[in-house]
């Protein structure tokens, strides 16, 4: 128990914690600094904080699960998924921060890059494991949802919604870092208790984050990026499929999922009104930053909720 549980999460958050004094610097060097709206009036102070701090967290959860992929060959598509889109993430930053593309992947390349990984994803788990697309039924015990061929087009939506729920979550110093790392520690319980296989993955991403953290909080000296968030919402669905409890995703992960649905309301309230606002601004952290809340506020609430909505899909179970 100590070597697939203690060691993952020391070791990355090893690797997590004494690289950043190497790559914060090294960003800076670069010039990849954070651009901020100009209406957050509160965020202007933070243009030009180094931002593809993802690379931190990769770094971690990657050297921690090399040590293990070969004694829990499991932990392979989660390795593959989070790197997958680690690396469009990465590709998105370095075009916006580096080239100084303002615009980075274009909509429709960001989501072909998306679709791709997760396809290889589907192929990995249909072809290469035995784990089932059956899926957990939260709060019926021992019933699984069968949907036949109507698993793997689900399993495309919940992941590439996922991983932009926490795209979009990636906008408060260390709010995606602390949510996130929460789901982790929910993942990694259950991994340790059904034996998955698993766990030493999800432990290395406890880890990483956390080390991470010691850079990310309020007032933050590095933000994780698209290199990050991508990265983090690949793990969070790789690891609810091979549990089989992506239907577990929107009560763990409800605060992605909200992110995204006020992004959504935002948008469609905007067309359809010819320019008025449902938010203050979305995603929705930003509706009650500009109400007057802190940061540490907000991240602290969401972090809460985050923590209870654990506890409750440990009930589900």
């Amino acid at each position: 128990m100590v070597y697939q549980v203690a060691v993952p999460v020391l070791t990355a958050f090893a690797i997590s914690a004494l690289s950043g004094p190497v790559v914060i610097p090294f960003l800076r060097k670069l010039k990849v600094g954070q651009t901020e709206r100009e209406e957050l009036k509160s965020h202007l102070k933070k243009a030009g904080t180094p931002t593809m701090g993802g690379l931190m967290i990769l770094a971690g959860v990657i050297f921690t699960s090399l040590i293990f992929i070969r004694e829990y060959p499991k932990i392979i598509p989660i390795l593959f998924l989070t790197v997958g889109f680690g690396a469009v993430g990465f590709l998105d930053d370095y075009l916006k921060v580096v080239l100084r593309r303002s615009d980075g992947l274009l909509a429709w390349q960001k989501m072909l890059l998306q679709i791709i990984v997760t396809g290889i994803f589907a192929f990995y788990l249909l072809h290469y494991t035995d784990v089932s697309l059956l899926m957990k039924i939260p709060f019926c015990r021992d019933q699984y949802l069968d949907l036949g061929k109507g698993a793997v087009p689900l399993l495309f939506v919940a992941v590439i919604g996922t991983v932009n729920g926490v795209n979009f979550t990636d906008g408060l110093d260390g709010l995606a870092s602390s949510v996130t790392v929460l789901v982790a520690v929910f993942f990694s319980v259950i991994a340790i208790g059904a034996k998955s296989g698993i766990e030493p993955v999800t432990c290395a991403v406890v880890g990483a984050l956390l080390g991470f953290l010691l850079f990310n909080v309020y007032p933050a000296k590095v933000f994780m990026g698209d290199t990050g968030s991508l990265a983090l919402g690949g793990f969070v669905a790789a690891s609810a499929y091979m549990l089989q409890m992506p239907l577990f995703i929107p009560i763990v992960g409800l605060i992605y999922m909200v992110e995204v649905i006020s992004v959504v309301i935002q948008v469609g309230y905007f067309k359809a009104t010819h320019g008025k606002r449902f938010f203050r601004m979305a995603p929705i952290h930003h509706h009650f930053e500009l109400g007057g809340w802190s940061e540490t506020r907000i991240v602290s609430l969401f972090s809460i909720v985050t923590a209870l909505l654990c506890l409750i899909a440990f009930t589900a179970l």
